[in-house]
């Protein structure tokens, strides 16, 4: 059984490493990413954020699987909006830092380096709770939670149509996790390597890169919802989905 099986656990495997790639992930995790120091800490954003997304895909997923959980359009179309506004958020977000730092003629890279004084460049969230490190790992598990709110049915569904039995189903979608938790590790390691090295040479240049990272960020986000809300009718009475 498991000979015969492990055709379906492997290829879960491989797409979850491919999914990793998808425009929406990268972006976001390169926003991310632009704030971190070492490779250490950006593989570990990677983990967490691959870990937030399979924790999604094994809730939905799994329900779609086990209990025949059936997502209305408006529902499927809902949960990928969700994931737009949270690509304008954390761009708008990042673009507020640099601006706020560019106007106290402080570099924003170095901001989180700083115990003491004033921190006026940082959001009120990092001022806060900065220091703590169950926030800093949080931040992007819930970043991969949203996320995994727009795949979680497509993988599920994918699967509905290889596999009659639930129980190898969910296999997959956990393998399909832990591509992805693998991919998203290679690709914020990756992602970290250019950030570091302008971060190093020129202040200027290591935050022109995240101005770029934050843009790409609204603006993919702005494509998005317009997509999912005019294009796919998801606020009319017959919204076209399909999950994907």
């Amino acid at each position: 059984m498991l000979a015969s099986a492990f055709p379906l656990l492997l290829l879960g495997f491989s797409l979850g490493m491919r999914h990793a790639t998808d425009a929406d992930h990268v972006i976001a995790v390169a926003t991310v990413v632009s704030r971190v120091r070492s490779l250490g800490v950006a593989l570990l954003i990677g983990a967490m954020w691959g870990l937030g997304h399979t924790l999604t895909l094994m809730v939905i997923g799994g329900a779609i699987l086990l209990f025949g959980l059936v997502v209305p359009p408006h529902v499927g179309l809902a949960m990928e909006l969700a994931v737009a506004l949270m690509l304008i958020g954390l761009g708008g977000y990042h673009l507020t830092r640099l601006y706020r730092a560019a106007r106290r003629g402080g570099p924003p890279a170095h901001a989180a380096e700083h115990r003491h004084g004033h921190r006026h460049d940082l959001g009120w969230a990092d001022r806060v709770f900065g220091a703590s490190r169950v926030y800093v790992n949080l931040r992007p598990l819930l970043i991969g939670v949203v996320h995994g709110l727009a795949g979680s049915a497509a993988v599920a569904l994918l699967v509905l149509t290889t596999v009659r039995d639930p129980r190898w189903g969910v296999g997959y979608i956990a393998l399909f996790g832990v591509g992805t938790v693998a991919g998203m590790m290679l690709i914020t390691g990756a992602l970290a390597v250019p950030f570091a090295f302008t971060r190093a040479r020129s202040s200027g240049m290591h935050n022109a890169l995240a101005a770029v990272a934050a843009v790409l960020s609204v603006g993919f986000g702005l494509f998005l919802a317009y997509d999912i809300s005019i294009g796919s009718g998801l606020f009319t009475a017959n919204p076209q989905w399909t999950p994907g």
